[in-house]
């Protein structure tokens, strides 16, 4: 992989490094499906750069990390390119200084791949309302992640609010194999639930959603109960007439499936990785409508006290 260094730069330098060296590797941009914007602060900028190359493995992308520094310092843009023939994609960190922290879309505009989506990424804190960010507003998807906000469960539960089609929140994602085992669960016949529980560890932001989901799927009260985790460690809906459907994770790795006049069944349920979460989110760049109704549902909920 080649790295390239500019310092006190500009965006047009920047578009005509990243096409020299490409055409120097004999590897013009071509092949990269989408654009990926990451906003982040230089804490988080390490962990965050290596879940989007490790998903850009999949969906070959222009990698924009966006790194606020400290406004009151002079106006300067420093970047670094890095492309090579085994790389997937392109990564240019841009690192903003000054009055640009403040106009980084317009940094970023030049450099979006033409006639592709874009894509927006806050490994961290997010915008109150992400797509009206000048950064978010460029984006035909929105991803956040409610678990690095200082108060989670609030945090995913004001999402409603704000919600845009192409938001979505990687505490959402993390609920997908729990949500397809849930309704694997219910291909065989069964009474109708009456009720249910949902448990985490505190604070966790998944919990909700599932319990919202759950309860709009099944017309029935799901209420949240803290556990000892890590994560979710359960889920109990009682049947009508008696009996429960329970499934139950104690090492964030293996679950048990329990069901009413079956024999209890292991099934792999381990807690993945952010890339393995982001890349599930770039599969699919049209509005998710099942978490729209999720988060609907769940600030109904929160309206009557049970979230």
């Amino acid at each position: 992989m080649t790295t390239f260094n500019l310092t006190e730069t500009t965006a047009s330098r920047i578009s005509s490094t990243l096409t020299r060296l490409r055409h120097q590797m004999g590897a013009p941009a071509v092949g990269m499906v989408l654009t990926l914007v990451v906003v982040v602060d230089e804490a988080g900028q390490y962990d965050a750069l290596r879940a989007a190359t490790d998903a850009a493995r999949e969906h070959p992308s222009r990698i924009l990390m966006v790194i606020i520094r400290d406004p009151a310092e002079p106006n300067r843009l420093d970047a670094e390119i890095r492309v090579g023939e085994s790389a997937p994609g392109e990564v240019v960190l841009l690192r903003l200084y000054g009055e640009l922290t403040e106009h980084a879309d317009s940094v970023i505009m030049p450099l979006l791949l033409t006639d592709t989506p874009v894509v927006v990424w806050w490994p961290g804190e997010c915008p109150e309302i992400p797509a009206k960010h000048p950064i978010g507003h460029l984006g035909s998807r929105r991803i956040m992640d409610a678990r690095s906000a200082g108060e989670a469960v609030a945090a995913i539960s004001s999402r409603a609010g704000s919600y845009v089609p192409g938001d979505t929140d990687l505490a959402w994602t993390r609920l997908t194999p729990w949500r397809s085992l849930l309704a694997a669960a219910f291909d065989q016949p069964m009474g109708k639930i009456t009720g249910g529980v949902v448990e985490a560890a505190a604070g966790n932001p998944s919990a909700p959603l599932l319990a919202a989901w759950l309860c709009d799927r099944l017309e029935a009260p799901i209420e949240i109960a803290d556990s000892a985790g890590p994560g979710l460690t359960g889920v109990r809906l009682s049947i009508e007439g008696g009996g429960e459907l329970t499934v139950s994770r104690t090492d964030a790795r293996l679950a048990t499936l329990s069901r009413p006049g079956n024999p209890d069944r292991r099934v792999a349920l381990a807690r993945r990785p952010t890339s393995e979460l982001l890349s599930e989110e770039l599969r699919r760049l049209d509005p998710d409508d099942i978490y729209a109704a999720a988060i609907r549902r769940l600030a109904e909920m929160k309206g009557r006290g049970r979230a």
